[in-house]
């Protein structure tokens, strides 16, 4: 991936209402899907962030709607996040102070790894490379912040 911008904070550059658009190659059959929602990020008590994301999945033709809640927590270092799943389980370490991140996720005998790329103060992308005995998969998501977001960007 070429530039990238760096992130004082992640947790402030995420907070408010993202569009979501990703796709989802199957490697093995060869099939495709979509994804398209919306993500809002919003603010926890604990100074972290709940992330939603709500949309429509598509995959070999049929639409279903489809929706995941995680929890962005302040990391171990400044301007860092440790990214949980709604139950609390640890699911990767975030760090986008230098505009990009590559984390794994291991999950039973599937390897999860994540490569995270802010492109500027609107978009951002997400590749999840999934490879194991059960899958074989990419799963890219582009971010753009919606036009109704009006807090002020870092």
């Amino acid at each position: 991936m070429g530039e990238f911008r760096p992130v004082a904070d992640v947790l402030l550059y995420l907070a408010g209402s993202w569009r979501a658009e990703r796709t989802v190659r199957d490697l093995a059959g060869m099939d495709e899907g979509t994804f398209t929602g919306t993500t809002l990020f919003s603010p926890l008590d604990d100074g972290g962030l709940l992330h939603h994301e709500s949309g429509t999945f598509v995959w070999q033709g049929v639409a279903r709607p489809a929706e995941r809640t995680l929890r962005f927590l302040p990391g171990t270092a400044p301007g860092t996040a440790d990214v949980r799943f709604s139950d609390g389980r640890p699911f990767h370490d975030l760090d986008l102070t230098s505009g990009q991140w590559v984390t794994d996720h291991p999950c039973a005998a599937d390897l999860y790894r994540g490569e995270f790329t802010v492109l500027d103060a609107d978009h951002w992308r997400t590749v999840w490379r999934v490879a194991g005995p059960a899958k074989d998969l990419i799963l890219t998501t582009d971010y753009t912040r919606t036009a109704d977001d009006t807090r002020d960007r870092p």
